[in-house]
């Protein structure tokens, strides 16, 4: 059973509040479902599998959250995530890609999650086993002398003592100046894997992507391994073999097994833009397709058995988030059985100049906070006036007015044409101090909004 942190619906709404501005009703829908899921695996065995998850629409333009609310819940949790579109599944005619496929995705997620976590477990034997097989390179067993020891002085020059001869003691004074750090610059000779050419890429039809993927493992398999001889210095050789050490000491099933667990009990799918493959009455054409992908997509949100190279996976506990604009179509587009699994609907609203505020200034992210850290690796100290950064919020909330609203993406191009020249000439003019003020930022925005086509080209 996946192990979930006991985490309240205000804990996490508190923690999201840490890098998303508003959108509380949204992050309220999403931290009961997180907490549901939290309760049902403590139900009794009998009652626990009839539990459905709390699946999820949110409605809403771009930029406004509804990604960044769906990602973050899931490294809050250490949930496996995958993000999707819809569209990816149909196009005009449907061409598009195997439903399933989002659920191996999920699962390939997780096998690379949990393996880098029992890596980190092994790290330490992994070392030992790694220094080892250094000791190995460094007193290879043909070298040795019967009455004499091979040690090495400072300079990495070897030296040859009669006291204490044979391998043992030899191999102590080397795990000695190994383990000091002494013979990190040292080089050695190590097998590694050779480059085998471009491999056969397996083109596999439509809804047949784990019969490509498992050809192409087999055939990997049969194939013998080739490997050449290179030197590194010890540094960076301990590294390599530190990596094989951990997968000898990693069981495979058992990652596997922990994988399609955490996939089952835990795993999130965001699915963006459903709202394209909402299907429109009064529409023909393309809508066959995009009903097609509804039914396709409803028995893998309903709960079904799907195969993957790591072993079965079932569904029936995954949780759905949804998004889409739906600015043509609505939810009530969608087909009626896949309206039914997805209970919640949120709405997400328009992000206001106010919002752009604390965009800029709260979350642990915040775009000014990225700059002002990323100007300090040359010697530069930014500083924002408040006045500027209302401005630029302003700014930014006048240009999605005027032109697409792609929400707090705006902040972005706005704030990279307000620094494109500092971040140009800092580096050559050596400046200490730069401090962006509300004149600044109007002067050098000027231009660009004066000009109606410029600015839809720039902003």
């Amino acid at each position: 059973m996946s192990d979930y942190k006991e985490l309240t619906p205000g804990q996490v709404v508190k923690e999201l509040d840490k890098f998303i501005i508003g959108q509380d009703g949204a992050k309220k829908s999403v931290a009961i479902a997180l907490r549901n899921r939290w309760r049902r695996l403590r139900v009794e065995d009998e009652l626990r599998d009839e539990i459905m998850p709390n699946n999820i629409i949110m409605i809403g333009p771009t930029g406004v959250g509804k990604t960044e609310i769906a990602r973050r819940l899931a490294r809050l949790t250490r949930a496996p995530f995958v993000k999707v579109e819809a569209t990816k599944f149909t196009e005009v005619g449907y061409v598009g890609r195997d439903v399933e496929s989002m659920i191996r995705d999920l699962v390939e997620f997780s096998v690379n999650m949990v393996k880098a976590e029992q890596f980190e477990a092994v790290q330490e034997p992994a070392r030992n086993n790694a220094n080892e097989r250094l000791l190995d390179l460094l007193v290879p067993l043909e070298n040795q002398r019967s009455d004499q020891a091979i040690l090495m002085n400072e300079e990495g020059l070897a030296e040859f003592s009669a006291e204490e001869p044979g391998k043992k003691n030899t191999r102590d004074k080397f795990r000695d100046m190994l383990l000091s750090g002494k013979l990190e610059n040292r080089e050695v000779e190590v097998d590694v894997p050779a480059d085998s050419g471009p491999m056969m890429q397996i083109f596999s039809p439509m809804g047949m992507d784990e019969m490509g993927a498992n050809l192409q493992d087999m055939l990997g398999n049969m194939l013998p391994k080739k490997t050449k001889k290179r030197k590194l210095k010890i540094s960076e050789a301990r590294e390599f073999l530190m990596q094989e050490e951990a997968s000898k000491l990693i069981d495979s099933e058992s990652v596997h097994r922990e994988a399609i667990d955490r996939v089952e009990n835990s795993g999130i799918v965001f699915l963006d833009e459903i709202d394209k493959v909402a299907a429109r009455s009064d529409h023909g054409g393309p809508d066959v397709s995009r009903e097609g992908v509804q039914r396709d997509l409803l028995p893998v949100v309903e709960g079904t058995n799907v195969s993957t190279k790591y072993g079965t996976v079932r569904t029936d506990h995954v949780l759905f988030i949804a998004s889409g604009a739906f600015h043509v179509s609505k939810p009530s587009d969608l087909i009626p059985e896949l309206q039914g699994r997805f209970p919640i609907r949120v709405e997400l609203v328009n992000l206001t100049a106010d919002d752009f505020v604390r965009i800029l200034k709260e979350p642990e992210n915040a775009l000014i906070k990225q700059y002002t850290a990323m100007l300090k690796t040359d010697g530069v100290q930014l500083e924002f006036e408040d006045e500027a950064i209302i401005e630029i919020a302003e700014i930014a909330w006048r240009v999605n007015e005027s032109m697409e609203n792609i929400g707090a993406r705006r902040l972005h191009t706005v704030l990279s044409s307000l620094l494109e020249d500092i971040l140009f000439d800092v580096p050559d003019k050596r400046v200490g101090h730069v401090k962006i003020t509300k004149d600044l930022v109007q002067t050098t925005l000027e231009e660009i909004l004066k000009d109606e086509d410029l600015g839809r080209y720039v902003l």
